[in-house]
């Protein structure tokens, strides 16, 4: 799989402040690359460079194979996490203003928007002022904008802030028929759900150093430890939890279950594998839950971003 971006080791410094320290990333072409990190890791910095907004003091961005250029800004689509559309102007009239700016023509203006605006259900907003709107439907506004003009990359920072559950199931399965349809898509949020429903790949950042990136499924699978959540339906609980407790490493576990039974994560030695622990359990008990423990991506970034 070719990349369409690679920052080669990126720094920004601002002053005696340094925002990113020798940063690299590559996001494969027809993904959604995760941009994670805490507030002030350096995520919007990096952001500003691809934009061409600010630029590195050392290192280098490749767009599709090339040094990224100003001409590049017209292939790229960015959604900022603080919006910036103007309140007094029309909705209609503001969006024909921006798809120009982006270098549609005004008939492909026309076509474009009114194709979006059908998508989303919000042709009734034409002529409404953006002051008269919703911060939601403000949203999907920039959201349109953003996209219109089908770029190869899209970068969204915090899509979902200010969208009800229902809007932001909406933009969330239109930034997947985005990359269905061939747009690569960097992706920024605080939302670990999202990234868990969305992101193909990511990378994490803290205090401006890149401490964590690849495939999610290989980090997730890199990060299990052969431990096993399990409930066990028997009529001598404190018996068989000392048991399991002699023989595995165990602790309580919390699900929620129709059953009253002995709930327990249990941690596998080196060697054994479930199809083991699984035919111990069934001989001891009666197996009413049993389900590897793969950590989330919320977990993941907790725990790397507090050891660093």
């Amino acid at each position: 799989m070719s990349n369409l971006l690679v920052a080669e080791h990126v720094s920004k410094s601002f002053g005696d402040h340094t925002a990113l320290d020798d940063v690299s990333i590559e996001i494969p072409k027809g993904t959604i690359f995760g941009l994670l990190g805490p507030n002030g890791a350096g995520k919007t910095t990096l952001i500003r460079i691809i934009n061409q907004i600010t630029y590195p003091d050392t290192g280098a961005v490749y767009f599709d194979g090339k040094p990224l250029m100003p001409e590049h800004i017209r292939n790229i689509g960015y959604l900022p996490e603080e919006r910036g559309l103007y309140k007094s102007m029309k909705v209609g009239e503001q969006a024909m203003y921006l798809a120009q700016l982006k270098g549609l023509s005004k008939a492909e203006a026309k076509a474009a928007l009114t194709y979006w605006f059908d998508r989303l259900d919000i042709g009734d907003w034409w002529n409404k002022k953006v002051q008269e709107l919703s911060k939601g439907m403000a949203q999907k506004i920039q959201f349109v904008v953003t996209v219109l003009h089908k770029p190869n990359l899209l970068i969204f920072d915090e899509p979902f802030s200010g969208f009800d559950p229902i809007n932001a199931n909406l933009i969330k399965d239109e930034i997947l028929h985005l990359r269905e349809n061939g747009a690569t898509v960097i992706f920024s949020t605080h939302r670990m759900e999202s990234v868990e429903e969305l992101c193909d790949h990511i990378a994490l950042i803290n205090r401006s150093k890149k401490i964590l990136d690849g495939n999610l499924a290989d980090i997730k699978r890199n990060y299990k430890n052969n431990t096993f959540e399990v409930g066990l339906l028997t009529s001598d609980k404190d018996g068989l939890q000392k048991e399991l407790a002699q023989r595995f490493q165990t602790e309580t576990a919390h699900f929620k279950s129709l059953e009253d039974e002995v709930k327990l994560r249990i941690k596998l030695p080196e060697g054994q594998h479930s199809n083991d622990l699984l035919q111990y359990l069934s001989s001891r008990a009666t197996v009413s839950h049993f389900v590897e423990v793969i950590p989330s991506a919320n977990e993941i970034f907790i725990e790397k971003v507090g050891k660093n």
